[in-house]
C-alpha cells in the first residue's frame, strides 16, 4: 500500500500549524528556536512527498530537503549561540527581556 500525498501534505500542516501556534505564543527563545525547527521539518515533509508523488524517478526533492536541514542545523546552532550570549548577560531567556538594542 503506498501512501498518498494527501496524508503528507495533512501531516505538513499540522506541523506547520503547532510550528507557527509555538512561534506565536511563546515566550522562551529556546521554545521559539523549536518551533522554528517544526515549521522547517513540515517544508522537507512537503518536498519529499511532492517528490515521492510527482517525479519517484528522480531525486530532487530530496537534494532540496538536505539542504533545509544543513539550513536548519546552521540556525539551531547560531540561535542557541545567541541565546547562551544574551543568557549570560540577562540571566533570562524570555522573549520579553531581550531589550539590548533598544534605545
Amino acid at each position: 500500500m503506498q501512501l498518498q500525498l494527501e496524508y503528507f501534505l495533512l501531516l505538513a500542516a499540522a506541523l506547520f500549524c503547532i510550528g507557527i501556534y509555538g512561534l506565536i505564543t511563546s515566550r522562551n527563545a529556546v521554545r521559539v528556536l523549536m518551533s522554528i525547527e517544526l515549521l522547517l521539518n513540515a517544508v522537507n515533509l512537503n518536498l519529499m512527498g511532492f517528490s515521492n508523488f510527482l517525479d519517484p524517478q528522480n531525486i530532487k526533492g530530496q537534494v532540496f530537503t538536505v539542504f533545509v536541514i544543513t539550513v536548519a542545523a546552521a540556525e539551531a546552532a547560531v540561535g542557541l549561540a545567541i541565546v547562551l550570549a544574551i543568557y549570560r548577560n540577562r540571566d533570562t531567556v524570555d522573549m520579553e527581556q531581550f531589550n539590548l538594542l533598544k534605545w
